[in-house]
């Protein structure tokens, strides 16, 4: 079988192929993220009276899995929904090169690192990179591994999460 993988891909592997900034967090936000995520259930008291969570943590924080790019972005680098939204070449094309053109493409799963909470006034960064392809025999033919890393920091330069994302593609 011959390899999916490229020089051109080889080669972009650690470079930097999007980036977005958020707006800044703000109370309304969290509460109404830990809303939804808690549903039908109420969230709990921290995300919803403010001198609670004043006292508590010292000020509202958002839930770890809060995305604060789900709404609007302040910046980015690339436009983020189109109709090549789910071109499996996405990320290749992003970085400027031809991707293997292969047509099916699935989640292989995600490992999330958390580190500082994300806080009211946060502007989030996130970073993504290739950081790896490998490849494998399967029932469909060769498939292709993409390993890459979306890293999160705030205005400080705090980091706040880290994904590494696996997506298969034959």
């Amino acid at each position: 079988m011959r390899s999916h993988i490229s020089e051109a891909m080889r080669a972009v592997v650690g470079r930097l192929a999007e980036w977005r900034v958020s707006f800044p967090v703000n109370e309304s936000d969290i509460r109404r993220w830990a809303i939804a995520t808690y549903y039908p259930s109420p969230p709990p008291r921290e995300y919803l009276d403010a001198e609670f969570a004043e006292a508590e943590r010292g000020g509202y924080v958002a839930p770890d899995e809060f995305n604060p790019f789900a709404w609007l972005l302040a910046d980015h680098s690339v436009p983020l929904i189109t109709p090549k939204h789910r071109d499996p070449d996405r990320v290749e094309k992003a970085l400027g090169i031809r991707g293997p053109g292969l047509s099916v493409q699935l989640n292989g799963g995600t490992a999330a690192t958390y580190g500082v909470p994300m806080r009211v006034g946060d502007v989030i960064r996130s970073e993504l990179r290739v950081i790896g392809y490998r490849e494998r025999a399967g029932r469909h033919g060769l498939m292709l591994f993409t390993l890459s890393e979306q890293v999160w920091t705030n205005q400080r330069g705090d980091h706040v999460r880290s994904e590494i994302n696996t997506s298969i593609r034959y």
